[in-house]
């Protein structure tokens, strides 16, 4: 028997209604659509049909195979579980979509606006449009998960778990900061650069350094805070970062991989099993976040 409104009101949260029930069914097909869309681009990118030849460097190529990888094993599958939640009205629907929507707005703005077109051969900027509904139907995603979450009606994180998420994400941001992105900005303003990121694919250089710095960090760090805090509105905010973190984690994993297997010059043994290591904590972390959202009953809030 389908659930009445109230039910699913209350499976919601407080103050979701009607107007949350009549984007439902678009939320849940919009899951499918980006699932659809990003196995699309991951199939015919580099890592299987090779259609779409991204105006990169060999380096940069062996990272997008490594993010497609990640693409087809974690987001994809999760993009169509979020989907099935969100149909059957279950909180952990919107809560789980968050991760996906907000991993694709990240990545496949880089792949569209990335590549070096005079530099390198390809085609990727006919399918700039592709590119441009993912980027747009992820926002819009997000903000609908966003919007039909309500952090009342989730369950608590425990202390241990809000300790172990605030301080692994502020290292993720501190490392970013210091361990990744500097030394590459010190590198590129010095007046001889010899960074091999930087001489093969200043686009993607630049890119990368001005999303992470201007829009990553600071979200990590003011989620971590809040959480550690355990303020009420970090709650909703734990799992999207956390499932994000989780998601990035297993692309550049796939990444360190793909470069391991190519011989690529800059891969290195070290690099393959820190980045997989951080990989699997990350989906750990994340794993140990949405468990108790995923355990809510269907027919929670029935009255």
């Amino acid at each position: 028997m389908s659930m009445s409104i109230r039910q699913r009101s209350l499976r919601y949260g407080p103050g979701v209604h009607s107007s949350h029930l009549g984007t439902q069914t678009s939320l849940a097909a919009s899951l499918v659509l980006l699932a659809l869309g990003i196995a699309v681009v991951a199939v015919l990118g580099p890592l299987v049909a090779g259609v779409i030849r991204y105006h990169v460097s060999a380096g940069a190529m062996n990272q997008i195979r490594g993010g497609d990888i990640a693409v087809l094993i974690f987001a994809v599958p999760m993009s169509l579980a979020a989907a099935s939640l969100v149909r059957r009205g279950r909180t952990a629907g919107p809560v789980l979509a968050l991760g996906p929507s907000i991993y694709s707005v990240y990545m496949y703005s880089q792949l569209a606006l990335g590549g070096d077109i005079l530099r390198y051969p390809g085609n990727s900027e006919r399918f700039f449009f592709l590119y441009l509904a993912i980027f747009i139907l992820s926002g819009w995603i997000a903000l609908e998960a966003w919007r039909m979450i309500s952090y009342q009606v989730l369950p608590p994180i425990s202390g241990r778990l809000r300790r172990v998420f605030g301080w692994f994400t502020l290292v993720v941001g501190f490392f970013l900061v210091f361990g990744l992105h500097l030394p590459g900005l010190m590198d590129a303003w010095s007046s001889r650069p010899v960074g091999p990121e930087y001489l093969a694919d200043p686009v993607v250089f630049w890119l990368v350094k001005f999303m992470d710095l201007g829009l990553v960090v600071p979200a990590v760090t003011v989620v971590a805070v809040g959480t550690l805090r355990n303020r009420p509105w970090a709650v909703k905010a734990a799992y999207a970062v956390g499932v994000w973190i989780a998601l990035l984690g297993s692309s550049v994993a796939g990444m360190a991989v793909v470069m391991q297997v190519t011989d690529d010059p800059a891969a290195t043994v070290a690099n393959t099993v820190a980045f997989g290591s951080f990989a699997v904590v990350a989906i750990a972390i994340a794993v140990a976040l949405l468990a108790p959202v995923l355990a809510v009953p269907e027919e929670d809030g029935e009255p």
